[in-house]
């Protein structure tokens, strides 16, 4: 043994050395994983990046001199936890919410962020003042209609272009539940709510029976034009369908009309009209 030590002493070591040489530059890179490999503080190259040049798999760094940092290349989180906000119409509300990004430029996160932690510590002050900002413009109840999407639209836009400052792009943002908070608040923005809706259908009503009494006038007026247009082609028509409606008034017995008796000369100008046209 002693003997064959002797023989392959240098060889073995030539090759000990060249297997640890191996394990402290070489590192594999997974499908999921993006790299920077930084020298003496300073990145010089990537690995596995969106649109970069090299893919996946076995890269060789010089020992010792440069280091590898391993980034996420699938979209991460970015949680909001209640948080409140002050709507439009006064309304104290609770607002959980959400984004989605990804690191699209792994130099520029390592250089101002350094992590992804980093990146998240960066983002969520950004996020909730974006929220804090749309959700201001805005009451509560459009906050239950599409108005809802313009504004998450506008708060993603806002913190994308605040991410690409860390190498990162915002994919989506979104509110996973928007409440009143607990207790006396609750209860008195619910009467505001109320309140608001009576004085809204009162308003309804009022302009409702506005438009029927000129729609009733309007008509009244059509009618009254019609009849005189009818009654103008015929005078004597006109003057005997009066005369009829007169004597039914005063003729006519029914409830409320009494028993009262008229006596009239059969030459008086009223009955006229029983007497034939003259």
């Amino acid at each position: 043994m002693e003997a064959l030590w002797n023989n392959y002493r240098w060889a073995v070591i030539l090759v000990a050395l060249a297997f640890i040489g191996f394990l402290m530059s070489a590192y594999v890179v997974n499908e999921e994983e993006q790299v920077v490999v930084v020298r003496t503080g300073e990145p010089v190259r990537t690995v596995n990046t969106p649109n970069g040049q090299s893919e996946a798999g076995l890269y060789f760094r010089v020992p010792i001199i440069e280091s590898v940092r391993t980034i996420e290349k699938r979209v991460l989180d970015l949680e909001m936890t209640d948080e409140e906000v002050l709507s439009n119409d006064q309304q104290r509300l609770l607002v959980n919410a959400y984004a989605r990004f990804r690191i699209v430029d792994p130099i520029r996160m390592v250089e101002r962020a350094g992590t992804t932690d980093g990146v998240r510590v960066a983002l969520e002050p950004i996020l909730n003042s974006a929220l804090r900002q749309e959700l201001g413009r805005r009451t509560f109840a459009a906050m239950l209609t599409a108005e809802r999407g313009t504004a998450l639209a506008n708060v993603r836009e806002n913190l994308d272009r605040e991410a690409r400052q860390y190498g990162a792009e915002v994919i989506d943002v979104q509110i996973k539940r928007t409440d009143l908070p607990e207790g006396r608040p609750l209860e008195s923005a619910f009467q505001r709510m109320e309140s608001d809706r009576e004085r809204e259908a009162r308003t309804i009503r009022a302009q409702g029976t506005r438009d029927a009494r000129i729609i009733r006038a309007e008509a009244d007026a059509e009618a009254a034009r019609i009849y005189a247009d009818a009654f103008g082609k015929d005078g004597n028509f006109y003057d005997f369908y009066r005369a009829m409606q007169s004597y039914e008034q005063s003729f006519a017995k029914g409830e409320g009309r009494g028993d009262s008796s008229i006596i009239l000369s059969p030459d008086n100008e009223y009955l006229r009209q029983f007497r034939g046209q003259r």
